[in-house]
């Protein structure tokens, strides 16, 4: 395995006498699209801020491509491009003028490489617009440009996709993948759409009041050994039997949803026939990352809604 791209070690945060951050560890490989999910409040926004150096780190350390925060702070920052909700503009100027005036706060940026990053993003024809004309979805992508000018190893979005409709959406998740394609870079996205973030996102990371509470593929996260499956059954009579027991359901249109390993499939339906439930349907419902975000952050309480 390569060397990480991004580790945090033993990261932690205290403010005013609390701990905002405890003990996160964490790395980010290269090319990975990595989300960062928690609830509000959960530590997202400060353990990205300490990530770009906006924030100082309590204890533990952040290393980005073999270079301290703390102790190296231009080397590592020079390998970081990012936005943090919408991108800051000049909105009186056109797009091409606000990338001209980034490019002068970096050095051995070029025109063509400025004519590349407009053409990357999809702004070839209205780079020479006055910002204030754009969509949100536009300016978005002209300040994912303004991001890439100085060939960052890491993009970090918190986010991104605030504010955008679903075209808007699909653009930034497109242009993320073609980031990791086409270019070889790691990217944070932080994000409360879980719907997105399964799409978009290789790896997941959830934390919850300032810890790592798990970690993992997406697709290994979401197909874990328990399943969701439907009885299509007589609601109330299923809900009077199942209301005592330590089983994790909830009522659906025609029937119930239960969490269910696939080896107990046959017991639940032996069961509802010895309890002379009649059963019109039995079927497996594809799981979410919604569903696992609320089964992990509620700690797996009992569901009878």
């Amino acid at each position: 395995m390569s060397n990480p791209v991004v580790e945090l070690k033993h990261v932690t945060k205290v403010i005013k006498g609390k701990k905002i951050i405890d003990d996160l560890s964490f790395t980010i490989e290269e090319g990975e699209v990595f989300g960062f999910l928690g609830p509000n409040g959960a530590g997202k926004t400060t353990t990205i801020r300490m990530i770009v150096g906006l924030m100082g780190i309590t204890s533990g350390e952040i290393m980005i491509c073999g270079h301290n925060v703390k102790s190296e702070f231009e080397d590592a920052l020079q390998h970081i491009g990012g936005i943090v909700e919408n991108p800051e503009l000049y909105k009186f100027l056109t797009g091409y003028q606000n990338l001209m005036q980034y490019a002068r706060m970096v050095k051995g940026i070029s025109k063509q490489k400025i004519d590349e990053v407009v053409e990357f993003v999809g702004l070839t024809e209205r780079i020479h617009d006055k910002v204030k004309t754009y969509s949100l979805g536009m300016r978005q992508r002209l300040g994912l440009a303004q991001s890439l000018l100085h060939d960052p190893k890491v993009m970090i979005l918190d986010e991104p996709t605030n504010g955008l409709d679903p075209a808007g959406i699909k653009e930034i998740r497109d242009h993320l993948k073609k980031l990791t394609k086409e270019k070889g870079m790691s990217v944070i996205v932080s994000s409360h759409l879980l719907s997105e973030m399964e799409m978009m996102c290789d790896r997941i990371a959830i934390i919850q009041q300032g810890k790592l509470v798990d970690i993992q593929q997406v697709h290994d996260y979401v197909q874990d050994s328990k399943q969701k499956y439907f009885f299509e059954v007589d609601l109330k009579k299923a809900a009077a039997i199942l209301k005592n027991l330590p089983i994790s359901y909830k009522r659906g249109e025609n029937g119930i949803e239960v969490d269910l390993e696939k080896e107990e499939v046959p017991d639940m339906i032996q069961f509802f026939v010895e309890k002379g439930i009649r059963i019109f349907e039995v079927k497996p419902l594809a799981k979410t990352l919604e569903d696992r975000f609320f089964e992990v952050t509620t700690q797996g309480e009992k569901v009878h809604a």
